[in-house]
Protein backbone atom coordinates (compact mmCIF):
# COMPACT_ATOMS: atom_id res chain seq x y z
CA UNK A 1 0.00 0.00 0.00
CA UNK A 2 1.51 3.30 -1.14
CA UNK A 3 1.51 6.03 1.50
CA UNK A 4 2.14 8.94 -0.88
CA UNK A 5 2.20 9.78 -4.57
CA UNK A 6 5.61 9.57 -6.24
CA UNK A 7 7.08 12.63 -7.91
CA UNK A 8 8.05 12.60 -11.58
CA UNK A 9 11.74 12.46 -10.63
CA UNK A 10 11.15 9.45 -8.35
CA UNK A 11 9.21 7.63 -11.09
CA UNK A 12 11.99 8.32 -13.60
CA UNK A 13 14.63 7.05 -11.17
CA UNK A 14 12.65 3.85 -10.56
CA UNK A 15 12.17 3.21 -14.28
CA UNK A 16 15.59 4.19 -15.62
CA UNK A 17 17.82 4.02 -12.58
CA UNK A 18 19.58 6.79 -10.80
CA UNK A 19 22.60 8.61 -12.17
CA UNK A 20 25.25 7.54 -9.67
CA UNK A 21 28.08 8.85 -11.82
CA UNK A 22 28.45 10.35 -15.26
CA UNK A 23 31.31 7.99 -16.17
CA UNK A 24 30.87 6.20 -19.49
CA UNK A 25 32.40 2.79 -20.15
CA UNK A 26 33.08 1.74 -23.74
CA UNK A 27 32.71 -1.98 -24.36
CA UNK A 28 33.97 -3.64 -27.53
CA UNK A 29 31.73 -6.43 -28.79
CA UNK A 30 33.68 -9.20 -30.47
CA UNK A 31 31.82 -11.14 -33.12
CA UNK A 32 32.28 -14.84 -33.42
CA UNK A 33 32.61 -15.79 -37.13
CA UNK A 34 30.32 -18.78 -36.56
CA UNK A 35 28.13 -16.99 -34.04
CA UNK A 36 24.56 -15.76 -33.95
CA UNK A 37 24.92 -13.39 -36.92
CA UNK A 38 26.26 -16.14 -39.17
CA UNK A 39 23.53 -18.57 -38.10
CA UNK A 40 20.84 -15.96 -38.70
CA UNK A 41 22.20 -15.22 -42.16
CA UNK A 42 22.32 -18.95 -42.95
CA UNK A 43 18.70 -19.32 -41.82
CA UNK A 44 17.66 -16.43 -44.09
CA UNK A 45 19.44 -18.05 -47.06
CA UNK A 46 17.72 -21.40 -46.42
CA UNK A 47 14.34 -19.67 -46.17
CA UNK A 48 14.91 -17.90 -49.50
CA UNK A 49 15.86 -21.23 -51.09
CA UNK A 50 12.62 -22.80 -49.84
CA UNK A 51 10.60 -19.90 -51.24
CA UNK A 52 12.38 -20.17 -54.57
CA UNK A 53 11.76 -23.92 -54.67
CA UNK A 54 8.02 -23.31 -54.19
CA UNK A 55 8.02 -20.96 -57.19
CA UNK A 56 7.08 -17.72 -55.45
CA UNK A 57 7.76 -14.61 -57.50
CA UNK A 58 6.31 -11.16 -58.13
CA UNK A 59 3.91 -12.38 -60.85
CA UNK A 60 1.53 -14.57 -58.90
CA UNK A 61 -2.15 -14.67 -59.92
CA UNK A 62 -3.22 -13.18 -56.59
CA UNK A 63 -0.99 -10.15 -57.16
CA UNK A 64 -2.41 -9.59 -60.65
CA UNK A 65 -6.03 -9.70 -59.40
CA UNK A 66 -5.39 -6.86 -56.94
Amino acid sequence: MRLRTLTEAECYARCYGGHGSEQVTVVRVLRDPGGVVARGERMRELFEQRLDARGFDDHEPEAEAA
